[in-house]
């Protein structure tokens, strides 16, 4: 069997969903080719093809329909479609190399200079065929080849009624002409998806309409209806804009410039130039140029721009910063550890735009049916012309009209736009707000989630231990910290780390220590202040004293919650107690109690023993499952299953990937690594729990406009049959309904751009 590869593209001009539909079914004919997903929002197209296809036959196919096209740089790669788990229906979250989501094709087959020289010909070739504007819709909308062809379109239909009156003679013939304007080049796009597979395209049953109304005499509307036409596709085009900006407007987060450090010197490079492993200065106010890790320097950090954190986090040396975010309040110093495409908003702009080709289940029906459709409304159309003159003697002109308008009434653009206008929109909002969805097919089945499976470390809780109690012995609180403290300085284990970084935080002072050495397995040793000490394991102090009723009390309890304890030793007396435990994140609690709210089950799952397991689950009222390998995390995930129980995995992407991969839908937790970002459907990029409800909310607010722009979409056009049938509304009036419909569901849609969310 032929290896499967894909290659992306970026396609110029897109604005409507009929626009993706052609070039859909153009591409899918070629030969090699095996799959094709078009976004209209993204402006993208991925083809899923083998070796035999000539990626330049394919490009020019797209050229020729009047589209401008663009490999996007990278390498072509296996198609995802063959790392699929067979008992599984998306794509695997499993140890495998996600790399490939993210490529374009290897330009070494073939020399892109010479042909992208023959694109720009044919174009050229094409504009003065092609009436559909395929340029950029950023700009203002008069500016473009399509707003000026409507205004062109509205200035004849205005100067044919003014010559009408002032000639009655020659109306007839002036509304023709101002028809033409606008007519010729919908009928050129017609003919051009006509042969390219879509012979019932809206640019045809348009075509159609207006040249059957100017044979029975009724120019003056076929002129307006062409005009109302290009209108809405405007309107379409103006949207759709709006849409894709939405989310590319994050790329206009990252500065142009950075201050790069070499041999003592500063000086300022471009942002997309920046290499791994360079140095860069970021002042207080300045943009963070990169992705990078700290080197030196202390600072609170704005995430909000890629997180929608409204607080700013505090950072130090070694933490993670990322690109667009900004520095609030000092110097920091920042080596690079990752180009400027490789960077977290230029991956999840590119996430995004794939996931706005990946269509949901909904969308995928609304495009079956629209495939019949179409070819039901023109036999509809064409019995209600034909069929009362036949049969009953009744007026062709009347009927023949009737049956134009009833064409015009089913043009299905607002329903083929329903869905992925809504799903553009969401996905778009939800990456704003540090919510990355993989596809309308993740966006659709997180609103079904009945269960949520979280891991604990990392997920439920911190992923670091912490301090939580400090209990002292004839030594007050400070003197025991600071008597610990000195004896972990220098250790990186993490329980070290977390008494040094209480120490710090309550500004008691950490003293040397001399002759400090590790007792493998029981703690460590040394001397403070010409003391002896020792902070080792309770049952490593229990061999030097034994513990008091009062002692031993305290740290049954603290071990009952899930804590560990560590006993402070001076001069071979019992001096202290310290109680470190992973503690939940500040919103956890709310997070799960959310999902409750919404009818959702949660579980924990997790490796840790049960105690410190049930001492969580208790403070989070969560059912807790603990003491599992992967395994056993994915077999839970399983019976949940069989048990018709939709499943949501939460987890790091890593030690949890069977259960992620088993699950209806996989989520990430973690601030735009990686992982977060490769390997599972869904994820939360800021870490909060209440973002897993978020996610919930935001499926079931997408797939409720979704439902209101079917009905709208349907609806008007059910109200509209009727009324042309009984003779109330006529062609205009099925234009501007159609028309009305289509900016009605795009408005509907675009709605969702302002959805942001519940914040703990």
């Amino acid at each position: 069997m032929t290896a499967a590869t894909q290659t992306r593209y970026r396609v110029g001009g897109m604005d409507c969903a009929s626009c993706a539909a052609k070039i859909d079914t153009a591409v899918r004919r070629m030969p090699g080719v095996e799959d094709v997903s078009v976004s209209v929002t993204a402006g993208t197209m991925t083809v899923h093809h083998d070796e035999t296809s000539n990626l330049v036959a394919i490009e020019k196919k797209v050229v020729g329909l009047g589209y401008s096209v663009a490999p996007l740089a990278g390498k072509a790669v296996p198609s995802p479609a063959e790392h699929q788990h067979d008992d599984h229906g998306h794509q695997c979250q499993g140890n495998h190399d996600h790399s490939h989501n993210h490529s374009g094709h290897d330009h070494s087959a073939h020399d892109h200079a010479d042909h992208h020289t023959d694109h720009k010909h044919a174009e050229k070739d094409i504009e003065g065929l092609h009436g559909h504007d395929h340029g950029p819709t950023n700009g203002p909308w008069w500016a473009s080849k399509k707003g000026r062809l409507t205004i062109l379109s509205g200035g004849a239909l205005v100067a044919a009624y003014a010559l009408g009156h002032l000639v009655p003679s020659i109306a007839p013939y002036a509304f023709i002409v101002a028809m033409l304007v606008g007519l010729v080049p919908i009928a050129r796009r017609a003919v051009m998806a006509a042969l390219a597979g879509t012979p019932f395209s809206i640019e045809m049953l348009m075509t159609i309409a207006a040249v059957g109304a100017v044979i029975i005499n009724a120019g003056e509307e076929a002129a307006t209806v062409v005009f109302l036409f290009l209108v809405g596709e405007l309107l379409e085009g103006v949207a759709a804009g709006k849409a894709r900006a939405s989310i590319q407007s994050l790329a206009t987060l990252v500065p142009k410039t950075a201050l790069v450090e070499e041999s003592g010197q500063t000086r300022e490079v471009q942002a997309d130039s920046l290499k791994v492993g360079a140095v860069i200065l970021i002042r207080p106010g300045d943009r963070i140029a990169a992705d990078g890790i700290i080197v030196e320097g202390e600072s609170a950090i704005d995430e909000a721009p890629v997180t929608g954190e409204s607080t700013p986090v505090r950072k130090g040396v070694d933490a993670k910063v990322f690109a667009g975010t900004i520095n609030t309040d000092a110097v920091l110093r920042v080596k690079v550890t990752a180009a400027a495409a490789d960077n977290t908003i230029a991956r999840v702009v590119k996430l995004v735009e794939e996931a706005q080709e990946s269509k949901a289940p909904t969308e995928r029906f609304i495009d079956r049916f629209s495939r019949y459709y179409t070819p039901g409304v023109v036999t509809v159309a064409a019995l209600i012309a034909v069929t009362p003159p036949l049969v009953a003697g009744a007026s062709w002109m009347e009927w023949v009209y009737k049956g134009l308008a009833i064409l015009l009434i089913g043009c299905p653009c607002a329903l083929v736009i329903s869905t992925p206008a809504a799903i553009a929109a969401a996905l778009s909002a939800g990456a704003r707000n540090g919510l990355l969805l993989k596809g309308g097919a993740v966006l659709e089945t997180m609103g079904k989630v009945t269960t949520v499976a979280f891991d604990k470390t990392g997920t439920l809780t911190e992923g670091k231990p912490k301090v939580t109690d400090v209990a002292g012995f004839g030594f007050t609180e400070a003197q025991v910290l600071s008597r610990a403290a000195a004896l972990e300085n220098g250790s990186s284990h993490p329980l070290a780390l977390a008494i040094l970084e209480r120490a710090k935080a309550d500004g008691f002072p950490v003293p040397p220590a001399a002759e400090a050495k590790a007792l493998p397995g029981k703690g460590v040793r040394g001397r403070v202040g010409g003391e002896a000490m020792s902070l080792l394991s309770p049952q490593a102090a229990r061999e030097i004293e034994a513990f008091s009723a009062e002692q031993d009390t305290q740290i049954v309890a603290m071990n009952d919650d899930g804590k560990s304890v560590s006993v402070l030793v001076v001069e071979s007396k019992v001096a202290g107690l310290i109680a470190m435990r992973d503690e939940p994140r500040a919103d956890a609690r709310a997070g799960i109690e959310a999902l409750r709210a919404a009818g959702i089950g949660a579980v924990m799952l997790t490796g840790d023993n049960a105690r410190t397991a049930a001492a969580i689950a208790r403070g989070l009222s969560i059912e807790p499952r603990a003491q599992l390998l992967p395994e056993d995390k994915q077999r839970i995930v399983r019976e949940l299953q069989a048990q018709k129980q939709i499943v949501a995995k939460v987890g790091d992407g890593i030690n949890d990937a069977p259960a992620l991969a088993a699950a209806d839908v996989g989520i990430a937790m973690g601030g735009g690594t990686d992982v977060a970002l490769e390997t599972a459907d869904a994820a939360a990029l800021h870490g909060r729990v209440t973002d897993v409800a978020n996610m919930v909310v935001l499926s079931r607010t997408t797939m409720s406009n979704i439902h209101q722009n079917i009905t709208m979409a349907l609806g008007l056009k059910a109200v509209f049959l009727v009324t042309t049938i009984v003779g109330i509304t006529g062609l205009w009036p099925a234009i501007l309904a159609d028309t009305g419909a289509t900016v009605l569901v795009t408005a509907n849609a675009m709605r969702l751009l302002g959805w942001k969310g519940a914040r703990s």
